[in-house]
């Protein structure tokens, strides 16, 4: 089983900069496909970015030029990188891997909220 744990949310004020953690129990260095997802209140879950095991990124429209994925296969983790935060970035954040299976993880998630 994989867990993951996200770290790095807090409140901002907009403009600011947050940065988002989430270890993995477990290595990473053959998962094809790590990244974040969102979800702000009355909204579905939402792909933010991903980043393959070649370093292959993808970013929502949204977040392009402001938010950077990364990922230290060395740790076990994968960075978000957030900068030039907005209001409408308000969200839980969580980490998703997908397996070579194809099986999905998440993780539980952390909060981020931008006040304007």
């Amino acid at each position: 089983q994989v867990q993951l744990v996200e770290s790095g949310g807090g409140s901002v004020q907009a403009g600011g900069s947050l940065r988002l953690s989430c270890a993995a129990s477990v290595s990473i260095f053959s998962i094809p496909l790590m990244g974040w997802y969102r979800q702000a209140p009355g909204n579905q879950r939402e792909l933010v970015a991903t980043i393959t095991t070649r370093g292959n990124t993808n970013y929502a429209d949204s977040v392009k030029g402001r938010f950077t994925v990364s990922r230290d296969n060395a740790r076990a983790t994968v960075y978000l990188q957030m900068n030039s935060l907005k209001p409408e970035d308000t969200a839980d954040y969580y980490c998703n891997v997908q397996m070579a299976s194809g099986r999905n993880h998440w993780g539980k998630g952390t909060l981020v909220t931008v006040a304007s």
